[in-house]
């Protein structure tokens, strides 16, 4: 998933998606480590999809925090 697809997500839909690739990422480790999977590559591609993931949430939550503060700042 690219960031710009992630950009145009809603926040719940983010936090969907980061379950889903962690379900995800959570099958892979077990499939290799059953037998080899066809592209091991592909744990490493969950990994970040799931660390881009969060880093876009957190942006959003602090970016709300951040507009609450200055709100009640402005409000005193």
């Amino acid at each position: 998933m690219k960031n710009s697809e992630i950009l145009n997500l809603t926040t719940e839909e983010i936090v969907d998606q980061i379950t889903e690739e962690r379900t995800t990422l959570s099958k892979l480790k077990f499939a290799h480590a059953v037998s080899a999977i066809e592209n091991p590559n592909r744990i490493k591609y969950a990994r970040k999809a799931i660390a881009r993931l969060q880093t876009e949430l957190t942006n959003r939550k602090l970016a709300g925090a951040s507009t609450e503060g200055e709100t009640a700042t402005e409000a005193q």
